[in-house]
């Protein structure tokens, strides 16, 4: 339906793009313009009454009513009346009036009343950029059952939130809304959302399409893969074998081995050419060793920053930094980048400009190590497919507690215990310089007391430009590494046992989970000490007793809200105002069913 100028104009004011979106806007309280028989006291009420005495002082006036349909003297009082009121109240008149009724031993009052001509019927009142009762008649002509059809909602939905906006006894809730309109709200919202999303996908021919095959590569290697990982890299063939260029993001845990299914994914599109950029030197470098090490067969090239400029069409998988974006890169069939969220969208938009500037596009793989919940993975799937790895190739046995001031002195003894075992221990603290903001030692403060009783100490934050270098030789020589949240995500420290994390109750439980993922990689015993000045933490109590990094997630969602997927706005902002997406998984399946933008090689 092609929108009037006059409908386009109030959906601008409204903030709005569609008449779902207006059934959203409900009503935020209800006037009955109904004569009721039954008194009902601290309500709004019409009474039929005629007006028997009017006393009129500086600042109110006073009117005795007798209502009729109460057979009752109700006193109405107006304070501070405009001078258009005084003619409304004439001795002897008989006419609707409506306001609040209240009554105090046997004596009934009514505040502020006003004279109602259009009785008979509830009359919604709306709180939105249209004055109300703009509001009321833009929805009581346009929000129909025919519109809202034909933007795709099911009838039972439309049935139950029209209850809303056109309400009548038997469907007016005395004690707000029902659970039945709740979820038709829900439902509402999913669908306006995922549909937007659904229509920022384009669709682009492949440079490359072709059936693909790993298995014979997966034999060679010293170990088994995963079910989850076997099922992603059968996700990404699938892919390769379309005439659509894919657009596919693989969430998986800390330590869940999304490495293999990058070099799978690099096997399957040999003998074209595969480009991964990653986000920093250390794990660019990482990556390029696994390559090596695991994809003899392929020639592959490190890219950063140091490289000199060579011609990288002869090389076959090119890994780098976002060095990558200001070198001349050959056609590729397949880009992936890894800690997606790391880049901003333009230096992934520059990096496919890059790649093709013609009308074909290379597929395109994101990863990322921050598990997100089931729910939150199924919406993205409006615009992008999206597989998830949940499990690890080894169970970690990490002791995760809770720790305040009262334990350090056992604290100090287990470090030592550590580092004598040939171990490393990673003190994680909020700030590097100090701030009276916050109640914990920065690291500016805390490195003297760690570097006077311990060796072989390294200290590195975000705005340290050696901090990969500090890292690397952490790594091979270090015993305690005092940091800020930088060593989040990156480098692999295979002798890393625990981790302490100072004031841990300021981070969010995502973070303290990709910090806890540092520890116990190669199957070493670890431990994770939340150290927090607070006597009690609710959020820390149930976060050491989860360790799947997607249960997290979803226990992250129990304690902040959901954030704004199509903006990009920051997580801690609010996108749903019905949804609750730690609650509401079965609205969600409802809804992605419902709109059929679910592709049958996404398993979420």
């Amino acid at each position: 339906m092609k929108l009037t100028k006059d409908i386009s104009t109030k959906f601008e004011k409204l903030g709005i793009s569609s008449w779902s979106e207006l059934s959203l806007i409900i009503p935020h309280s209800y006037e009955d313009f109904r004569p009721h028989e039954k008194l009902e006291t601290h309500k709004t009420q019409l009474i039929d009454a005629t007006v028997e005495s009017v006393f009129k002082s500086p600042n109110s006036i006073q009117i005795t009513f007798f209502a009729h349909n109460f057979g009752h003297t109700i006193t109405g009082v107006l304070f501070r009346p405009k001078p258009y009121m005084m003619h409304q109240f004439k001795v002897g008149d008989r006419d609707y009036y409506f306001g609040m009724i209240e009554c105090k031993t046997g004596q009934c009052s009514m505040s502020m009343p006003r004279k109602i001509t259009t009785i008979g019927a509830i009359t919604p009142k709306y709180k939105s950029a249209l004055r109300s009762d703009a509001m009321g008649r833009f929805v009581a002509k346009n929000l129909t059952i025919q519109n809202l059809e034909s933007e795709g909602l099911p009838r039972d939905i439309i049935d139950e939130v029209l209850k809303l906006h056109f309400p009548s006894d038997e469907n007016l809730e005395p004690n707000g809304l029902s659970e039945e309109s709740i979820n038709a709200l829900k439902y509402i919202e999913l669908f306006s959302y995922m549909k937007q999303l659904s229509a920022k996908r384009r669709y682009f021919k492949p440079l490359v399409q072709k059936k693909s095959s790993y298995v014979e590569w997966s034999k060679t290697l010293p170990f088994t893969l995963t079910r989850e990982q076997i099922q992603t890299i059968e996700d990404i063939k699938k892919d390769f074998s379309k005439d659509v260029a894919s657009k596919r993001m693989i969430v998986g845990d800390v330590g869940s081995g999304k490495t293999m299914v990058i070099l799978a994914s690099a096997i399957m599109m040999f003998p074209n050419r595969s480009i991964l950029m990653a986000p920093t030197t250390i794990l660019a470098n990482q990556l390029f060793e696994e390559a090596e090490k695991f994809l003899p067969n392929i020639k592959s090239v490190l890219v950063t920053n140091k490289t000199k400029k060579i011609d990288l069409s002869e090389f076959d998988f090119i890994i780098g930094t976002h060095a990558l974006l200001y070198r001349e890169l050959p056609q590729a069939g397949l880009v992936m980048v890894d800690e997606q969220h790391r880049f901003g969208t333009l230096q992934r938009n520059m990096l496919e400009k890059l790649i093709s500037e013609r009308e074909e596009k290379p597929h395109f793989l994101q990863f990322s190590a921050t598990p997100i919940p089931r729910t939150l993975a199924m919406i993205e799937t409006a615009h992008i497919d999206v597989s998830l790895i949940t499990s690890t190739p080894f169970t970690k046995d990490i002791d995760s507690k809770v720790i305040h001031k009262s334990d350090f002195k056992n604290l100090i003894i287990h470090i030592k215990q550590e580092i004598e075992k040939n171990n490393q221990v990673l003190l994680v603290y909020p700030l590097v310089e100090q701030s009276e903001a916050i109640d914990y030692q920065s690291i500016d403060e805390a490195r003297g007391y760690w570097e006077k009783n311990f060796d072989d100490v390294y200290v590195t934050h975000g705005k340290d430009k050696e901090k990969e270098n500090v890292l690397l030789e952490f790594r091979e020589k270090g015993k305690i590494l005092v940091a800020t949240t930088v060593v989040e995500v990156g480098i692999s420290l295979p002798r890393l046992s625990t981790v302490i994390i100072v004031g841990a109750e300021r981070l969010g439980l995502s973070t303290l989970h990709q910090l806890r993922g540092r520890v116990s990689r190669t199957g070493l015993k670890g431990y994770c000490y939340l150290y927090t000045n607070q006597n009690s933490s609710n959020r820390l109590d149930k976060f050491v007793e989860i360790t799947s990094g997607f249960d997290i997630a979803n226990l992250d969602l129990k304690f902040r809200k959901s954030g704004d997927l199509l903006k990009g706005s920051s997580q801690s902002g609010n996108q749903f105002r019905w949804v609750d997406l730690a609650e509401d998984e079965k609205i969600v399946k409802r809804v992605k069913n419902d709109l059929d933008i679910s592709s049958s090689n996404t398993k979420v």
